[in-house]
């Protein structure tokens, strides 16, 4: 199976049985990042988690008692 990164458009191939292959077909929503990318960006991000200033935002939900 080929693949292409979203950021940077380097196209490699994933064997077909792997579970990422797997994602990839059955849910168009994941997109594939090459290794390099996801270093890069594992990287950044504990260099931001590191400052300290760093928070993920969760989305306030309303409960609905009816459900």
């Amino acid at each position: 199976m080929q693949v292409k990164c979203t950021l940077c458009d380097k196209i490699d191939s994933l064997q077909d049985n792997t579970l990422e292959a797997k994602k990839l077909r059955n849910r168009r929503t994941y997109m594939y990042l090459c290794p390099n990318c996801r270093e890069r960006i594992d990287k950044k991000t504990k260099e931001r988690h590191s400052t300290g200033r760093f928070r993920l935002y969760e989305e306030n939900k309303q409960h609905d008692p009816f459900i």
